[in-house]
């Protein structure tokens, strides 16, 4: 079973979506007068916090005027997955959409997994004006949670409403030299994602036909008594039209077929 090789990109998806939040982020500078002299819009790439600080460490010149524009910058890294038993789905439940290509073909998943996404979102800045900047924009949005529309399965149409939980909020303030020299703030914010993942997708024939025997007992001594069989009307009917159902019942009793609706002979 496992190594059957599958991809839905879900998790992927995720990051994605998550990190398209804060893509627009601005800071602006501002004179004397209160007048906007600057806009940086601020960078923002996927990351450990580590891997940015230890770049401020090698280079401790990118906080300085001529180097503004590498400061502020965030960066956002997977901190953990763990299982959400609060939001289990039955085992059996199935998504279900015809074949792109073959509309006699059904396609099917199982019912997803529920899994939480943890995330943090870092925001290195060169002054505190600029890291209060970052973070008033992102805080409003999250009361405590912020939903997605995530289109995570595109070939079986299922899309999921995502909700992103701030969880969390920490603060840095780190400095080297004397304490006119500063070396970054950062803010910390730790995410939440409640997601699904999804498994493998299977496909199968459309049934068109459906056949049931009634016999008067289990003994197999007596022969059956009734044969119902169901089919779509009309039968070249494809697996994503608008269609009804034909019933026919035949009693064996006297080789006569029966109307269900009418309960006449046909």
């Amino acid at each position: 079973m496992f190594g059957d090789y599958f991809y839905n990109e879900s998790l992927r998806k995720i990051i994605i979506a998550f990190g398209t939040l804060f893509n627009n982020v601005q800071v602006r500078r501002k004179d004397s007068n209160g007048n906007a002299v600057q806009s940086i819009k601020v960078p923002l790439s996927y990351g450990p916090k580590e891997k940015f600080l230890v770049r401020l460490d090698e280079q401790p010149d990118l906080t300085d005027k001529n180097f503004a524009i590498t400061l502020p910058r965030m960066g956002f890294e997977i901190a953990g997955i763990s299982y959400d038993p609060t939001r289990k789905l039955a085992r059996v439940g199935k998504y279900k959409a015809v074949n792109s290509s073959d509309a006699n073909r059904l396609e099917y998943m199982y019912n997803p997994v529920p899994y939480n996404i943890d995330i943090n979102l870092y925001t290195f800045t060169a002054t505190a004006d600029a890291g209060l900047q970052i973070i008033e924009q992102i805080l409003p949005y999250f009361q405590p949670d912020y939903t997605l529309t995530i289109n995570l399965v595109p070939s079986m149409s299922i899309k999921r409403d995502v909700p992103v939980i701030l969880t969390g909020i920490n603060y840095e303030d780190s400095y080297t030299g004397n304490f006119t020299s500063r070396r970054a703030v950062i803010y910390q914010l730790t995410f939440t994602a409640k997601t699904y993942l999804y498994g493998k997708k299977s496909s199968q024939g459309v049934i068109k036909t459906v056949q049931a025997d009634a016999y008067t007992d289990t003994t197999g001594a007596e022969g059956r008594e009734l044969r119902i069989t169901v089919e779509p009307s009309p039968t070249s009917a494809s697996a994503d039209d608008d269609f009804g159902f034909t019933t026919t019942i035949t009693n064996y009793a006297d080789g006569k077929s029966y109307d269900p609706v009418t309960d006449t002979d046909t």
